[in-house]
């Protein structure tokens, strides 16, 4: 053997007559069974390969691969694994010069092929599937940084590694669950397939170009589709853990696209494979963290919302086509539930990876397809009842729920336009209790920003609020903007949550978190007025009989606004406000106990059966509180003025019992509250009959408008065109001369007071009048 590489290093032109002469040998050999002299020859090919690296090696390497092919052919387990290293150890020599003619198409479909062997030994079997891994390993790195090689990103070898690998990675997955003794266990940590597998499958992946991702990829998604292994989850998951790790960061967008495009493509499956798909995305996004979303941010949104919308609407209908014919799948409703809730936590997981520019804008985007009733329907889908609204609005918000939380933003104007503001306190003053308590929680979770809400969650009454740890910042000058600009809107919300009959324990939990954090996070003095303001309002409404409240929500109505006023009184530190906080809370604790929150938010409250003769020391007194605030320079003015919700159009559009009720109301609460009593007259007497008047007159307008809209359209459609034309043609005339007019007037020169002046063409004009004496219609005189 040292003669012979001596020889052919000291002659290299001689190479490939050798190897002619070798592959001749050991074909002859294979084919006669003789199996040592095969090894014998595999052995010295192997050397000589290893030895010789001049330019002429191509040609040896051919009749080299020959002979690598004629082992593989062979059914014979042994020859087929010494082919393969033969094969690895080729794989790993770097050549010199490219080869132009090579195809390693055989070496792919032959090497997945053994991947997959059926041998009935155990043993062997492994060993053939483990030479399977290390060929295709062999394969890919031979031919991936070589251009001029055949192109192995090409879907048809794509298609047959990739399913190799995984299939290896799975079968090792059962395998293992038979856990071994630890003696075998010794032996087998070696290396095991599945380890083999993954380290392949990392490299394929590691190597992978921009252009490749997508070839990668596909395979992957077929191979999971056609064994059904989305429903597992834990299978789907690892891979695409592996393909992110393994790929570079700056591509990972592109495997988060093509999982988004099969989540599509899969849309009429089952839930649990379209759950499947939504929980490899979650555990996708996670790692590929900021470069996940990639350049198309909302497209990524987009889709999971479709995902949602569509299942909301399965699981409603109960079938995948609207039809309920038989031979649809039948649609588990829990099934849909589950995939809703992944649906909902993707799309956190998506957002948390955002920068807090680019999430205000998921948010709004999120809030435009959130059908709002009168505002704009014409997103609720045809034939959807209120209940597919309903859900959808639930999903929904709790979608914003989850994109919203740990939401960190310096500037509440840019993050809370009144684009996403207005929409979303909208949904407060509908009558569902649920969807108040997510958008009470989205507010909640956007006006904290130092992690306060916690403190606020147990409503009670706390003699030294430094046992809170509150963190209070100076407030900003955006802040103050903010408040300016939507402090009323946000008072107006608390005051309505309150009033609601529907509302329970968490409800009142969420609205005092959210006067707590107004009063930390948001308070100017301006702001602490109104807010003490509306902690009186709230009071005054416990306490009107007219309101149908039970008594429930009348106790826990006057607790806030204990509780609150004691928060506050605290946090302005006015000691005589505090005094008298304090003082109007022991007589509670001592005779009404029961309006105090402590004995409200419990499980099972002990109430009065109803809230008679609530009067004297137990109320908080709006005058006293004016005149000790007053002393240390707040706004008395403004204090002494009773709060007064403004109402505007949006209640008319959510859907209220009747507008009656609300006007009524208003000047009722206007004529109590007057601060000396006096009697003040409503400006205008405004009865039942009046209303009625304006409803239905607006409704008889709204009717001819329509008529008067109908036939336009008719007659467009329906006359001759000489009729249109001539129609329009009168238009433009008329047009036309009014313009004229308009020009006649407007163009002619300013008149001046200095006698003639010759215009531009030479003619001169008459004198004209002095400003002084000119004539002035008396609508133009101030």
């Amino acid at each position: 053997m040292e003669k012979l590489t001596f020889y052919a290093l000291s002659a290299p032109e001689k190479l490939d007559r050798i190897g002619a002469y070798l592959s001749e040998r050991l074909s002859r050999d294979v084919a006669r069974h003789r199996y040592g002299y095969v090894c014998i020859a595999m052995e010295a090919l192997d050397q000589l390969l290893m030895a010789c690296h001049c330019q002429s090696i191509n040609l040896f390497v051919e009749s080299f691969l020959k002979m690598v092919r004629k082992l593989l052919e062979s059914d014979k387990p042994s020859l087929q694994i010494l082919g393969t290293n033969s094969f690895v150890k080729f794989a790993n020599i770097e050549e010199d010069t490219p080869s132009y003619h090579r195809s390693y198409d055989f070496f792919v479909s032959r090497f997945s092929e053994m991947c997959h062997s059926s041998f009935e030994d155990p043993d062997i079997r492994t060993k053939i599937r483990m030479a399977g891994i290390k060929g295709l390993q062999g394969v890919v790195r031979k031919t991936v940084n070589d251009e001029l090689q055949a192109n192995i990103w090409d879907p048809q070898h794509m298609d047959k590694i990739v399913p190799s690998l995984l299939f290896n990675l799975q079968s090792g997955q059962r395998t293992e669950s038979r856990s071994p003794s630890p003696l075998q266990a010794s032996e087998k940590e070696k290396e095991s397939p599945v380890e083999l597998t993954e380290r392949c499958f990392r490299e394929l992946l590691g190597r992978a170009a921009y252009g490749n991702i997508k070839n990668a990829v596909t395979p992957v998604l077929m191979h999971l589709d056609n064994h059904s292994l989305w429903e597992g989850k834990t299978f789907a998951v690892r891979c695409f853990k592996i393909i992110m790790y393994s790929i570079q960061s700056q591509h990972s967008h592109l495997v988060i696209q093509q999982l988004l495009g099969h989540l599509d493509a899969n849309s009429k499956n089952s839930a649990t494979v379209r759950a499947g798909i939504v929980e490899v995305l979650l555990e996708a996004a996670a790692i590929a963290a900021s470069g996940s979303v990639g350049p198309t941010v909302l497209e990524v949104f987009n889709t999971l919302l479709r995902q949602l919308r569509l299942s909301v609407d399965y699981e409603l209908t109960g079938s995948y086509d609207g039809s309920t014919n038989i031979g649809t799948k039948i649609i588990k409703a829990h099934e849909e539930r589950q995939l809703q809730e992944a649906v909902i936590r993707t799309i956190g997981s998506f957002a948390n990876t955002l920068p807090t520019y680019q999430r205000s804008e998921v948010m709004l985007f999120i809030m435009g397809k959130i059908p709002v009733p009168g505002i704009h329907p014409a997103l609720t889908s045809i034939g959807s009842g209120p209940e597919v609204t309903r859900m959808i609005q639930v999903m929904l918000l709790k979608s914003l729920v989850q994109v919203t939380a740990g939401f960190q933003t310096t500037n509440m104007l840019t993050a809370l336009p009144s684009s996403f503001l207005e929409p979303l306190l909208s949904f407060s003053l509908t009558e569902d209790p649920e969807l108040r308590l997510l958008v009470l929680q989205i507010l909640l979770s956007l006006i904290d920003r130092h992690d306060n809400t916690a403190k606020f969650s147990d409503i009670s009454i706390i003699s030294d609020i430094s046992v809170l740890k509150l963190k209070v910042d100076k407030c900003s000058r955006q802040d103050n903007l903010f408040m300016k600009k939507h402090g009323q809107q946000l008072y107006r919300h608390i005051y309505l949550g309150c009033k609601e009959p529907s509302s329970g324990g968490q409800h009142y939990e969420s609205l005092f978190a959210l006067l707590g954090l107004l009063s930390v996070e948001l308070a100017n003095e301006e702001v602490v007025v109104d807010l003490i303001r509306l902690a009186l309002a709230l009071q005054d409404l416990a306490l009107s009989t007219d309101e149908a409240l039970p008594v429930y929500n009348r106790c826990a109505v006057h607790a806030i606004a204990a509780a609150y006023l004691n928060l506050i009184c605290q946090l302005t530190t006015v000691p005589a406000f505090c005094q008298h906080i304090h003082e109007v809370i022991e007589v509670r604790q001592k005779e009404r106990s029961y309006l105090l929150p402590e004995d409200v938010f419990i499980d099972n409250p002990k109430l009065p059966s109803s809230l008679e003769k609530v009067e004297g020391d137990v109320l908080f007194l709006q005058s006293k509180i004016t005149e000790v605030l007053g002393g240390s320079g707040y706004n008395t003015d403004r204090l002494a003025t009773p709060y007064v919700p403004q109402y505007t159009d949006e209640d008319r559009l959510s859907k209220r019992k009747s507008i009656g009720e609300t006007i009524s109301l208003q000047v009722e609460v206007e004529s109590r509250n007057s601060p000396e009593k006096e009697e003040r007259t409503p400006a205008e007497e405004i009865t039942f009959e009046t209303l009625k008047n304006a409803i239905v007159d607006s409704v008889g307008m709204e009717e001819q408008e329509r008529e008067r809209r109908r036939q336009v359209v008719e007659k467009f459609q329906k006359a001759p065109f000489e009729e249109i034309a001539a129609h329009c043609g009168a238009r433009a005339t008329l047009l036309q001369s009014k313009l004229n007019q308009i020009f006649e007037i407007t163009i002619r020169p300013p008149p001046s007071p200095s006698g003639t002046i010759s215009s531009g063409y030479g003619q001169s004009q008459s004198r004209s009048v002095p400003l002084y004496e000119m004539k002035f219609p008396d609508l133009c005189v101030y």
